[in-house]
This record gives structure tokens, C-alpha cells and sequence, in this order.
């Protein structure tokens, strides 16, 4: 760590990535040139195959889908170098017109193609089944079993294209626009304008007053555009609901589990798991509280770093210092996982500094197999940043190989087994980093910022599940919600997790509303929870069996999602089905707060009096 200078400066403010592997800029002419090649090639696939479908042979299905797959990966070039392109700067007219057109195009491009799946969900079941047990179908074969899930769910052809045009100027235009809102928000902290990102990492520091001042601060920002955000969440969850009737789904979350390959059963167990757990989030900020010295948890305390040195809180991460923290504990598990992560460093795949408009938060962009993946972070220095940074890793170097290993169609996972790479990759930095740290004061602190990204990514995600379930409940129950309403139920879930640990202000009612996971992909953030405590499970494995388990994970990485993840996943000796698993990692949980408590109490005995 290094002193942070007055200026904050932290060496990733020039970190930009290059998207020259897609085009060189929005005037490109390859773009018109790709935009025409696609629609003829979507023209002439649809010629060659429409009404064809159930009369294809194994080897020609394979010959049919690896063109789909071709034409697909080249669509997805142009969209990834758009969607990168408005990430950074949301505000810009050229990048959302550019925006704009392409998803228009893709909507049209959609629905000359969409009589592919329709037809093969058509196919009677026999005759998948020996299609499907055909060598000649490779490497598709799942690929293809996966698409007929769906079937039940699957309206006309007129029905389904007339829902994809009209998403385009629908919930697609709804969710831009929320992007567009949030990025421009701005907060006054003490006379002083600052973006909303900045304002949100100031929640994490070490001083009180600047903390409840940000807080108060955030509060207004989003009470001034509570109208806006009230309504854009009504229209989207109005129309989720409108979705899920017509593709006759039986509740507001079953479309996600399907698309996870999560049984219902698992999810559920999951969820109960957690929240039976809840205990543990009472036990954690009680200890913080005693050590803090505080009487009362304010909910702006929350991420408050355990400062225990006078010199602490000056303290900060540059960017070339977080680079070589991530790489070198990649590298002490697996040299390749290193050697992937660091090209995202060399060949600028990583947009790093905070700018007017960017996207707030941190993604992972798997692209396609023809290009690579792009890490966007939002880096301020602080040692958050750097477990951001890994878990952004974590899901490059996982997408990278399944990219490479399994193509386009055979690369994407499921959100629940996505978070799994990403999550393995802060555990990674996380325990190297308190093996080195001789200092018994600093590995409390240390231990303490650890377990709460683990509440972070187990328990207040699914109490934002909890949030997500109410919401979308009382949407189809009760018609179109005030913010009042939507205030009481993100309340209720928060509190039910703090317990009496913590004291949540009235201001708080609002920080529902920012939260872009709930627009983007209803239901995602349960997988978080499933990545955290899979990766729990996981890491003990590899502390058990040591360099043995490292090429075994390697290759359920490379798998992407060519299989069920609870096949993938049985390669390591891990079975999903079993609903007492989870259970496995909230022990994991259990042992850390065990491990701060009584760590805390030997170096601070007098606090516990």
C-alpha cells in the first residue's frame, strides 16, 4: 500500500481499453459492410433452411447450427462494440443513436432467424432422441437438448417476433434509459459536485461524518428522480409480468431459473439456507460495532473499514500495485490463469478510470470466440477495488477458455456457475494477501473486509431476491406501485437480514432504486449467493487435494456451458442436487465469523469486558 496523495491520482485513470479488434470507430465502413453481410447471410440461411428443420439429418442439423453460430458470433461482434462503446460514456448522442440502430438491427435480424428454434422445439421427441445420440451432431449436442427446455414457453412464430420488436423501443428502451439516468447522477457532498460512483465508494470510508454526509447525499440524489425510477421499475415489472403470462411461466422467477438450468428445487433450498442463516450477518456487525466503539450501527457503517492503525485510513492502492496483487495470486494457483489475466492488462482489455457517464459498477464482457473479453471497473484505489478487480478476472479468464474451448453457442454459462470463476478469483487474492500480512491487527481488518464481500455476495443478495420476489409479487397483486410501497418492501427485506444488528435510516427506503441487476436481468442476484457458497465449496476442495484439484477446475472452466452445470460441476466432486450442499458453504461462513470473533476478542479483550 502507499500513502494516497491530495489529488487521489491512482494510475488508472488512462487505463482505457481498445476496441479495434471489433472497429475502429463509429465512422468504420467495415460496420455498413458486416451490417449488409449479416443481413444476407441471414436471408440466405433462412432460404436454405426454413421448413426444413425436422427433416434434417445429424450431419446437416451440425452443418445448419455451425452457420447460426457463425452468423450469430459476427452480430455479436457488432453489438459487444456497441454496448462497450455507450458503457463508457452513456451520455454520448453518437454512441446511443449507434446503440439505437444496432439493437433495432438485431431485433429484425432475430426474427428472420427465429424459425430455427421454433422448428427444432417442433420435433417430436423420438426423433431428437436419435438425432441427438448421432455422433455427427458433436459438439452441439447440448447446445441443442438445452433449446428444447424451453418448449413449453414457446409462443407462435407471429407471437414471438412481434414480442421481439416491440422489446426494442419496450424494455430495451426502458432499461437504456435507466442506464442513462443513473449514469448522469451526480451527488453534493459538502458543496462539492461529485458523480454517483465516487459518492458510493465514499460509503466506505473510514471517516464517520463523511460517510453519514454521503449517505444523506445519495438519499437526495435518488429522492430527486424518484419519479422517473419509480416508473421505469412499474413499466418493466408490469411488462416482465405481461411475459411471463403469455409464456404461461407459473411465477416471476421460473423464466430465470430455466434459463440458469437450476431446478426450481435447488433454488429454493438455496434461498432457505440463506435466510435461515441470518443470524450470522447479526453476529458480524454486533462484533463491529464493539470494536468500532460505537452504540449504535447506523446502515452508512455497514462498509466502514475496521481502521486499527492511526495511519490506515491514508492508505490506498495504485493501479500497477493492484495488477501485481491480482497476478501474482493467480499465478501461485495456475500460471495459465495468470498468464490469461494479465493480457487483459497488456493488449488493453480493461476500462478502468471513473469518468462523467460511464456505467457505474464493474462487468465482465465475454464477447465472442473471433475477439475476447473486456473488464470495465470503476477503480478509486480503495482495497475494495481490488477484490472488484479479481472477481471481474475471474470472469474473463473463465469466458477467454470457454470461448476458445467450446465456441460461441457452447461458451456461455448459466448466471449461477458465471459467478463461480469470478468468486474463486477474489477467494484467491483474498487468501494471499492475509498470508503475507504478519500484522495481527491488519488480518483482523482483513478477515473483517472478507466476510463482509461475503455478505455482500451471500446474504444481501438474497435478501435482494427477497426484495425482487415482493416487488414482483405486489406488482402482479396490487397494480402499479408507489415509491411508498416499493420503500416499505426494500425496508422490510434489508431489516429482516440486519436483524437488530444494524439501524437502518429512513433514507436508506430509497437505495432500491439505483440497482441495475433488477432491470437487466430480473432474478439474477440469487446467483451471486450460488457462486459465493459454490466457491467456498470449491476452495476447500482445493485446499484437500492441493496442485491435484487445479487442472480439474481449469477444465470445468474451459467447459463454459456445454453441459448441465450439475454434470460440469461433478467432475470436482460437487453435487448441486443434494439440498443439504449448501448448507456446506454457510459452515464455511460460520468458521470465518468465528475466526474474526475470536481473533477480536484476544487482541481487544478490554472491549469485551
Amino acid at each position: 500500500m502507499t500513502e494516497a496523495p491530495q489529488t487521489q491520482l491512482n494510475g488508472a485513470e488512462n487505463v482505457l481499453w481498445d476496441l479495434s479488434v471489433f472497429y475502429d470507430g463509429l465512422s468504420d465502413a467495415r460496420i455498413e459492410s458486416d451490417l449488409a453481410q449479416l443481413e444476407a447471410g441471414a436471408n440466405a440461411f433462412a432460404e436454405q433452411v426454413r421448413g426444413r428443420v425436422q427433416a434434417l439429418s445429424a450431419d446437416e442439423l451440425h452443418g445448419a447450427v455451425a452457420t447460426l453460430e457463425s452468423l450469430s458470433d459476427q452480430l455479436y461482434r457488432i453489438f459487444s462494440f456497441a454496448h462497450l462503446s455507450y458503457a463508457t460514456d452513456s451520455n454520448h448522442p453518437d454512441y446511443g443513436a449507434f446503440l439505437q440502430r444496432v439493437t433495432e438491427f438485431g431485433a429484425t435480424f432475430s426474427q428472420k432467424l427465429l424459425f430455427f428454434s421454433l422448428e427444432w422445439q417442433a420435433v417430436p421427441d423420438e426423433h431428437v432422441a436419435q438425432i441427438l445420440d448421432d455422433p455427427a451432431i458433436g459438439k452441439y449436442r447440448h447446445y441443442l437438448e438445452a433449446e428444447r427446455r424451453f418448449t413449453p414457453h414457446t409462443l407462435t412464430e407471429a407471437e414471438e417476433k412481434i414480442l421481439v420488436e416491440s422489446s426494442v423501443n419496450g424494455r430495451s428502451a426502458w432499461v437504456r434509459f435507466f442506464t442513462q439516468l443513473t449514469g448522469s447522477l451526480t451527488c453534493v457532498v459538502d458543496g462539492e459536485e461529485k458523480l454517483f460512483t465516487l459518492a458510493l465508494a465514499d460509503i466506505k470510508s473510514a471517516d464517520r461524518e463523511l460517510r453519514r454526509k454521503t449517505a444523506t447525499a445519495i438519499t437526495e440524489t435518488l429522492r430527486a428522480k424518484r419519479m422517473e425510477l419509480t416508473f421505469i421499475f412499474n413499466v418493466l415489472a408490469a411488462d416482465k409480468a405481461t411475459n411471463d403470462r403469455l409464456r404461461q411461466y407459473p411465477n416471476w422467477v421460473s423464466s430465470r431459473n430455466l434459463d440458469n438450468k437450476a431446478p426450481d428445487a435447488v433454488v429454493e433450498a438455496l434461498i432457505e439456507t440463506v435466510t435461515r442463516n441470518y443470524d450470522l450477518v447479526a453476529r458480524h456487525y454486533h462484533l463491529k460495532r464493539v470494536l468500532l466503539g460505537y452504540d449504535e450501527l447506523f446502515d452508512y457503517d455497514r462498509y466502514a473499514p475496521l481502521v486499527l492503525e492511526a495511519d490506515a485510513s491514508s492508505a490506498f492502492y495504485t493501479w500497477e500495485q493492484a495488477r501485481q496483487i491480482v497476478i501474482e495470486a493467480f499465478g501461485a494457483f495456475s500460471p495459465e490463469m495468470a498468464q490469461i489475466a494479465d493480457r487483459f492488462f497488456a493488449e488493453r482489455w480493461i476500462h478502468a478510470p471513473v469518468v462523467a457517464g460511464k456505467r457505474g459498477g464493474a462487468f465482465s464482457a465475454s464477447c465472442t470466440p473471433s475477439s475476447h473479453p473486456f473488464v470495465l471497473v470503476n477503480f478509486t484505489g480503495k482495497t475494495s477495488d481490488i477484490s472488484t478487480l479479481a472477481h471481474e478476472l475471474g470472469h474473463g479468464v473463465h469466458q477467454y477458455l470457454a470461448n476458445n474451448a467450446q465456441g460461441l453457442f457452447g461458451a456461455d454459462t448459466p448466471l449461477t456457475t458465471a459467478e463461480m470463476a469470478s468468486v474463486f478469483g477474489e477467494m484467491l487474492v483474498f487468501h494471499d494477501l492475509i498470508q503475507r500480512e504478519p500484522n495481527r491487527q491488519t488480518q483482523l481488518a482483513m478477515l473483517f473486509e472478507k466476510v463482509e464481500d461475503t455478505f455482500a455476495t451471500v446474504f444481501r443478495q438474497t435478501s435482494m431476491n427477497r426484495f425482487e420476489h415482493a416487488l414482483h409479487t405486489a406488482r402482479r397483486e396490487e397494480g402499479e406501485l408507489s415509491t411508498e410501497r416499493i420503500n416499505a418492501l426494500w425496508m422490510q427485506t434489508q431489516q429482516a437480514m440486519f436483524g437488530d444488528s444494524v439501524t437502518i435510516g429512513e433514507g436508506y427506503a430509497q437505495w432500491w432504486s439505483y440497482i441495475p441487476h433488477f432491470l437487466h436481468t430480473p432474478g439474477y442476484v440469487y446467483a451471486y449467493a450460488f457462486g459465493e457458497l459454490l466457491v467456498l465449496a470449491l476452495f476447500n476442495l482445493y485446499r484437500e487435494r492441493g496442485a491435484d484439484f487445479v487442472p480439474q477446475y481449469m477444465e470445468v472452466l474451459s467447459s463454459g456451458g456445454n453441459d448441465y452445470p450439475d454434470r460440469i460441476l461433478a467432475k470436482v466432486g460437487v453435487d448441486l442436487n443434494d439440498p443439504t450442499f449448501w448448507q456446506k458453504g454457510m459452515d464455511a461462513v460460520r468458521a470465518l465469523i468465528d475466526q474474526e470473533e475470536e481473533l477480536a476478542k484476544a487482541l481487544y479483550p478490554e472491549k469485551f469486558a
